[in-house]
């Protein structure tokens, strides 16, 4: 494994991780060979899979990887909202479209009813 690879090996202890042969595109190389890896986190439920590499080992690392950025973004709790207000010139600005629409159609009113 990659150094730096502590946390991911404490993640693999609660993993339950399965070598498989994977299909599609690849021939003989993927077809013959338990290349693709996935892996299953217990405690959370989380199913990753890797099939991009021919090297078992590699797919490994790679699912434990998304295990873990899959964790990661669980965890992150969302910074809150804040309400806001509209500003003073804002509301003016609504207000003063407004009148103008209202107008308009005051003075539609007043030639039709002629």
């Amino acid at each position: 494994m990659k150094p730096g690879t502590g946390e991911l090996e404490r993640i693999a202890r609660d993993c339950d991780i399965t070598a498989y042969r994977s299909s599609g595109p690849g021939g003989q190389k993927k077809n013959k060979t338990f290349s693709s890896v996935r892996v299953r986190h217990r405690p959370s439920g989380i199913v990753r899979i890797a099939t991009e590499s021919r090297s078992q080992s590699r797919n490994r690392i790679r699912a434990l990887e998304r295990i873990r950025d899959e964790l990661a973004r669980r965890a992150r709790k969302p910074t809150p909202r804040v309400a806001t207000r509209p500003s003073v010139a804002a509301v003016a600005r609504r207000l003063a479209a407004k009148r103008r629409a209202a107008d308009l159609k005051r003075a539609r009113r007043e030639v039709a009813d002629d």
